[in-house]
């Protein structure tokens, strides 16, 4: 898999004129989903560089990252003239980058894309990488393919309208890089102060973030060994994704991350010996930032099922990325259905669910 260029930009005009020259084309394209119609085409308004753009429009949040909304782009490419040799930009969050990454990768076998990733989980997560994918069957990220960006641009000016949710979203997955990364980045994220936000130090927050999961996917671009060290959190976080899903009151991806990792880092210290004040500190910190997800025991079976359906896992097995310490990184772990559920109670006792 080709390496992506991670552009941290401090004039996103400049930056995104010299992306797409890099990418030879005959017709442009940028995807965009109702918010960031909004709210960020504005901020492109006055590049030159787009003015003859298709614009292609998408409905907002995660609910539409399916069959029907992939079918769409590719009509309105097909529609508008897009041949192989087109370029498509995709501008905003995960779910834009995910299944736009997609849409780009598949039609008539693939055209080359950039990503501008409009919110803070897009820029730490979903647009790095080159995982693409949509939602299938009611599990997330079913059905995708690894395929790379040509450029990422990452632009903080964004994220100064995003609210405190969103942003939280994002920074869940920045504290799961910090845990996978060293202790002081691990500290540095618990101190930030989310009261009186700075927006400077959280760019460089975000730059370190990106460059930890940037060399993970380098070593290993296909997931078969240490880039599983990028679902720590994730396995049980899809599981409750997946669950609010289903009954209807959908969560953000980097909140049932957050979870996730309460269960994951508790799974940590009793199976790989995760430091104790280690584990105290980041659940106070989860639970401070981002409550609870509330469910109860007769719902246990029903996460197990989604657990049961993770990619990591392998001849039915259910396996976890856990730690050790922080950055002392443990992939494959397996784990019992009794031991999943006692997992569960401990959630349930610790987060006061």
């Amino acid at each position: 898999m080709s390496k992506q260029e991670v552009i941290i930009c401090h004039d996103l005009d400049e930056n995104l004129n010299k992306a797409i020259a890099q990418c030879p084309h005959d017709k442009l394209f940028v995807l965009v989903d109702e918010h960031t119609r909004e709210l960020c085409i504005p901020v492109l308004s006055g590049s030159d560089c787009i003015k003859d753009a298709h614009f292609i429009c998408i409905g907002a949040e995660d609910v539409h990252k399916n069959l029907e909304t992939l079918a769409y782009v590719w009509k309105e490419l097909g529609d508008k003239g897009a041949s192989r040799h087109s370029l498509l930009i995709n501008l905003g969050g995960g779910m834009v980058t995910d299944l736009g990454g997609f849409a780009a990768s598949t039609f008539k076998r693939g055209i080359q894309y950039i990503n501008i990733p409009t919110t803070l989980l897009a820029m730490v997560d979903a647009s790095v990488g080159g995982k693409t994918g949509i939602n299938f069957n009611g599990l997330k990220n079913e059905i995708g393919v690894f395929s790379p960006a040509e450029s990422v641009l990452i632009d903080a000016d964004f994220l100064k309208s995003l609210d405190l949710r969103n942003l939280l979203s994002g920074y869940a997955e920045m504290l799961k890089h910090g845990l996978i990364s060293t202790h002081e980045h691990w500290a540095e994220l618990l101190r930030f102060d989310f009261n009186n936000i700075d927006y400077k130090a959280l760019q460089t927050l975000v730059g370190k973030s990106v460059q930890i999961k940037e060399n993970i996917v380098e070593q290993d671009p296909f997931e078969k060994g240490i880039r599983k060290a990028l679902n720590l959190g994730h396995t049980v976080g899809h599981a409750f994704e997946s669950l609010a899903l289903e009954t209807h009151h959908p969560v953000l991806h980097g909140y049932a991350v957050a979870w996730g990792i309460v269960c994951e880092l508790y799974f940590s210290h009793l199976k790989t010996g995760f430091p104790k004040d280690k584990l105290r500190q980041t659940i106070l910190f989860i639970k401070e930032h981002y409550g609870v997800m509330p469910f109860d025991c007769k719902q246990y079976e029903r996460l197990y099922e989604f657990m049961k359906h993770d990619k990591k896992n392998s001849a039915g097995i259910i396996n976890f990325t856990l730690l050790a310490e922080i950055g002392n990184i443990q992939i494959n772990q397996s784990a019992s259905k009794d031991e999943i559920f006692e997992m569960l109670d401990f959630y349930r006792e610790s987060m006061g669910c």
